[in-house]
């Protein structure tokens, strides 16, 4: 909205540099500024305002013993994260691109999905929220509603099965391209979810996963650096570098109050949303397989909960002394701070082997 307001006036009336506002790598930045000023100037009368409205989490009863002392905290600050981001697009983005709009609008609609769980949560004062079949049916229409736009109005490249360390694509998936992009998406947006259960634990694995999808959406939107590297180029992606870092930005300030011990929590309005987009864009950049690397910690996350659940329907025993893992590691002793630092480090040594393919290809 801001090229489109100022430029104008820019080139008539100011003797500024018009390529500030048109430039890509200008506006993320200035993307991320907004959203960590918007979370800073206004995080924390968002927090008393959802505690005056009593918008507590309810923590669940299988639950570590030491995380019944968070009962109450204000949740459903991914609202701050969406508001901001939203904000931010608008002043930076290009409205013009129909990448952004894919972008925005799945991010509001996961959003959307996570924030009525939430209600939920909080009106029924308990951890259960909507029916998990209905959670999933509208989390899939979402997806699919997405996805077919993509599939419609893409080229031949869009159904491309690109794989890491491999120059050219391994197969065309043609109209299965369809059901395996929904189902990563979706996957995408629970295992983020999942992967929500510590103090800071999530902000931070996402600043790094949207930092690591800022610096790859930002090359393939480019035909030199896509030609060098050996990985498809593919227009208007580059575009999507204002929202990954619009996101990072976000993700920072919310940490400000969300780190140890937490102001508030991000609940599911802001894990779905989050994690909903990030398999979008995954899907636009051509990174189905390597968003798994990127995003590492959410597959050992979600995996760690596949593997609880199994073992104990076929055997009637546990693998994990608690599932999603962040909460074993709580359990054989590790405190919280501990354990969330070595999953980010955990998590930014999957971002560097993520970004070391792009020179093996």
């Amino acid at each position: 909205m801001i090229r489109e307001f100022l430029l104008p006036l820019i080139r008539s009336f100011t003797p500024f540099n018009l390529n500030m506002f048109t430039d890509i790598t200008f506006r993320s930045a200035f993307a991320a500024l907004t959203t960590l000023l918007i979370c800073f100037i206004f995080g924390g009368s968002i927090i008393v305002f959802l505690k005056k409205l009593k918008i507590g989490q309810s923590i669940r009863e299988d639950g570590p013993a030491t995380h019944l002392v968070k009962t109450g905290t204000p949740t459903m600050g991914g609202i701050l994260i969406i508001l901001s981001v939203v904000s931010a697009m608008l002043l930076w983005g290009d409205l013009q691109s129909k990448m952004i709009w894919i972008t925005v609008g799945a991010f509001l609609a996961f959003g959307t999905i996570g924030f009525v769980d939430d209600y939920l949560k909080v009106t029924k004062s308990n951890s259960a929220g909507l029916r998990a079949w209905v959670k999933l049916a509208c989390q899939m229409a979402v997806a699919l509603t997405v996805v077919l736009i993509l599939y419609f109005t893409g080229d031949e490249n869009t159904t491309a099965l690109y794989i890491p360390f491999f120059k050219n694509p391994v197969i065309d998936m043609g109209w299965v391209w369809i059901p395996f992009a929904v189902l990563l998406v979706v996957g995408e947006s629970n295992a983020v979810n999942i992967s929500d259960g510590l103090d800071g634990l999530l902000s931070g694995l996402l600043i790094i996963v949207f930092l690591t999808l800022a610096a790859l959406t930002y090359i393939t939107g480019r035909a030199d650096f896509s030609e060098y590297l050996g990985i498809p180029y593919i227009p208007q992606a580059g575009e999507l570098t204002v929202f990954c870092l619009a996101a990072a930005g976000a993700c920072v300030g919310f940490l400000w109050f969300n780190a140890h011990p937490a102001e508030v929590f991000m609940g599911d309005v802001g894990s779905l949303s989050l994690g909903g987009v990030i398999g979008v864009i995954s899907l636009i950049i051509k990174k189905e397989i390597l968003i798994f690397i990127i995003g590492g910690v959410f597959i050992l996350e979600i995996a760690s909960v596949i593997i609880q659940v199994a073992s104990y329907k076929l055997r009637k025993k546990r693998v994990f002394k608690m599932a999603p893992l962040h909460h074993h590691y709580e359990l054989i002793g590790w405190p919280e701070t501990k354990t969330v630092i070595r999953f980010w480090i955990l998590g930014g040594l999957f971002a560097i082997i993520a970004l070391s393919t792009l020179k093996i290809q």
